[in-house]
C-alpha cells in the first residue's frame, strides 16, 4: 500500500530539504550501528550516507521501483557496498528480514501512512532487542514547501503515542531538525 499525499519532487529539489549528516548524526546512527533496515528509501538522500556510518549492512525498501534503481544506481556511482535492496510492499508482504536481524530502523517521513503502528510493528519485529528506529517528519507548526498535507501530518506526541501502542519506548525525545523536520529515537523494550 503506498503511502498517502507522498509524491516526490525532482531530486534536487528533494535534497534541499535535508542536512542529512546533521539528522543522521542526531538519530545515533553511526559506527556502532551494525545492520540497518531503511523504510521507504526514496532518492537515497540518507541511504548512502547511513550505509557509509554503520558496520554492517544496509537494508533499503521501497514500493516504487524508480526510487530502487535511483538509489542503486547512486550507490554504484559513489561505489558504497554494503546496501541491499528491496522493491517491497512493507505493509502487504513485510519485509521479508529475519525477526531480530537488524539493530535500528529509520523510519522518515511515512508514518502519514494509514497504518502507521503496521510500519512500527515490523519495525519491531525486526529489531533485536534493545534495538532502536529513527522518526523524522515534516513540522506541523511552521509551512513547508513539501510535505503531505497538515491535517495528515503526524505530531511527536502523535509518534510516541504510536511506538508505545507498538512495544516501544521513547530513547531520545523530539526535537527540531531544522529547517523542516522534527525527529526522534524509539527504543524497542
Amino acid at each position: 500500500m503506498k503511502v498517502r499525499d507522498s509524491g516526490m519532487p525532482e531530486e534536487s529539489l528533494w535534497s534541499k530539504f535535508f542536512d542529512a549528516n546533521n539528522i543522521l548524526e542526531k538519530l545515533e546512527i553511526n559506527n556502532s550501528v551494525n545492520n540497518l533496515a531503511e523504510f521507504g528509501c526514496g532518492y537515497g538522500t540518507f541511504t548512502i550516507e547511513a550505509a557509509r556510518r554503520i558496520s554492517g549492512r544496509l537494508f533499503a525498501f521501497d514500493i516504487e521501483q524508480e526510487m530502487i534503481e535511483f538509489t542503486r544506481n547512486r550507490a554504484i556511482q559513489e561505489n558504497v557496498q554494503n546496501i541491499d535492496f528491496f522493491n517491497r510492499d512493507i505493509i502487504s508482504t513485510g519485509s521479508s528480514l529475519k525477526p531480530g536481524s537488524v539493530d535500528y530502523v529509520m523510519v522518515f517521513n511515512i508514518l502519514h501512512h494509514e497504518k502507521p503502528i503496521e510500519l512500527l510493528a515490523e519495525a519491531h519485529n525486526i529489531l533485536q532487542s534493545k534495538g532502536k528506529v529513527g522518526i523524522i517528519h515534516w513540522r506541523t507548526d511552521i509551512e513547508t514547501p513539501r510535505g503531505p498535507e497538515m491535517s495528515i501530518r503526524p505530531k511527536p506526541e502523535q509518534c510516541m503515542k504510536w511506538a508505545v501502542e507498538a512495544g516501544f519506548s521513547i530513547s531520545k525525545q523530539p526535537e527540531i531538525l531544522e529547517p523542516f523536520h522534527y525527529g526522534l529515537v524509539i527504543q524497542k523494550n
